[in-house]
């Protein structure tokens, strides 16, 4: 079995070399473009049917896809990153997290939005002003229980 590193930069260089998009990856395996690029990425796993597709698609061989199929270890960098588009949406939450906190306390009561009943969609808006970035989250709430 390969590591999650080295199956990380096994699918980005077969991608390249194949000259394919996430969406066309996604497609070969018939899940979402959002959730197959984190998996590509080290942060979720495939199930074994789509983890051979994919590595099928892109002419890997098992350990990749064994490595796809692994459970992730769900951790990042602390520090607030460079990089200016990840920059950006730490921006937007640090901005806004007390904000979308408060109105989803209001609207739903105390509790969270989970990330593991959870969707997401990233879209491009055509706009004559400059096109626009459309992020869709939508996740099941889960209200705080008293025992």
């Amino acid at each position: 079995m390969k590591t999650k590193t080295q199956m990380i930069e096994a699918i980005i260089l077969a991608k390249n070399e194949k000259n394919v998009s996430w969406a066309e990856m996604a497609q070969a395996t018939g899940l979402s473009e959002v959730f197959v690029t984190s998996a590509c990425l080290g942060m979720n796993s495939l199930q074994a049917k789509e983890a051979d597709r994919l590595t099928q698609y892109l002419g890997l061989d098992s350990g990749h896809s064994q490595a796809l199929q692994a459970f992730p270890m769900k951790t990042w960098e602390k520090a607030v990153p460079t990089d200016p588009l990840i920059y950006r949406l730490y921006e937007i939450i640090g901005v806004y997290g007390p904000t979308i906190k408060e109105l989803i306390h209001e609207k739903f009561g105390d509790g969270i939005m989970s990330a593991i009943d959870f969707t997401m969609d990233i879209d491009k808006e055509e706009n004559p002003a400059g096109d626009r970035v459309v992020v869709t989250m939508n996740g099941k709430f889960l209200p705080y229980k008293a025992w």
